[in-house]
């Protein structure tokens, strides 16, 4: 199972990261690829607690839901994100913007399994083990939407 925290997993995000480009063009959605980094940015920010985020109770916030959702559920395409986390990066911030988005990985590796962790806004409380794999699942999801 891939996570944020394993070394490897990361180092594999990180040389998928390399293949972007500021023209990369998204396979579905409306976010560019500078805007998709600075997205990923503001994400790690929630996921620290330094951004605060509207929690949206769902059915999602009961741990059976949250565990399928975090563990095994695609990501579906189009799925609405918080207003908070929609930044906005232009072809002049793609250079800033992955320089963040490996300083951010870096970050969220170094905070370690003991955090302190903030809530998800969809998801309620996560355990550390929850948040490396939704990490992980949702910077996949992104590349994938932009092909690599």
């Amino acid at each position: 199972m891939h996570t944020a925290w394993h070394p490897p997993d990361r180092d594999a995000l990180l040389e998928r990261l390399a293949r972007l480009t500021p023209t990369s063009a998204p396979r579905w959605g409306r976010l560019t690829c500078p805007g998709m980094l600075a997205h990923l940015n503001q994400w790690f920010l929630m996921a620290s607690g330094e951004l605060p985020v509207e929690p949206h109770r769902t059915p999602l916030w009961y741990p059976p839901l949250r565990q399928f959702a975090v563990y095994l559920a695609p990501f579906p395409k189009g799925l609405p994100t918080a207003p908070e986390l929609l930044a906005r990066g232009d072809a002049a911030a793609f250079a800033r913007e992955r320089e963040r988005f490996m300083a951010e990985l870096d970050r969220f590796a170094a905070r370690g399994r003991d955090g302190p962790w903030a809530s998800h806004a969809l998801l309620g409380r996560l355990s550390a083990r929850a948040w490396g794999r939704l990490a992980y699942r949702h910077i996949h999801h992104h590349f994938t939407q932009f092909g690599v």
